[in-house]
């Protein structure tokens, strides 16, 4: 993950996950994560590539990865959308490892280094 592009979340998956097939056959899960700013709530939308996402509506996550605008078009217009892509996805729950996963985001940050990481059983760690 580039330093100079880094979201930390905490949130609530605020709907079900919906996988899409890309053109390329590649999978993305798309989930919704709801967070609170000044009381106010925020929707962000999150894409998860490559990894499958058993998690639901009303899970509580940990994300960090970058923000992404992509285009497209439908109907012949070019639209846009701003997401998060996923570097980590991991459930609130599991403090430990959400405390691993703020420390090494932290230290990658301060050395300006990028970080990748794979899957493990403690949480989707995406390699992007």
């Amino acid at each position: 993950m580039e330093t100079n592009n880094v979201v930390l979340l905490r949130g609530t998956l605020s709907s079900d996950p919906v996988v899409r097939e890309l053109p390329s056959g590649d999978l993305v899960t798309q989930v919704e994560l709801t967070t609170r700013v000044d009381g106010r709530a925020i929707s962000v939308p999150v894409a998860v590539h490559r990894t499958p996402v058993t998690l639901g509506a009303g899970d509580v996550v940990v994300v960090t990865g970058h923000v992404h605008r992509r285009f497209f078009r439908t109907g012949g217009v070019t639209q846009s959308r701003t997401e998060v892509i996923a570097h980590e996805f991991v459930k609130a729950t599991r403090a430990r490892t959400v405390e691993r996963l703020i420390d090494g985001l932290l230290r990658a940050v301060s050395a300006g280094q990028t970080s990748r990481r794979r899957s493990n059983s403690e949480g989707i760690r995406l390699d992007m």
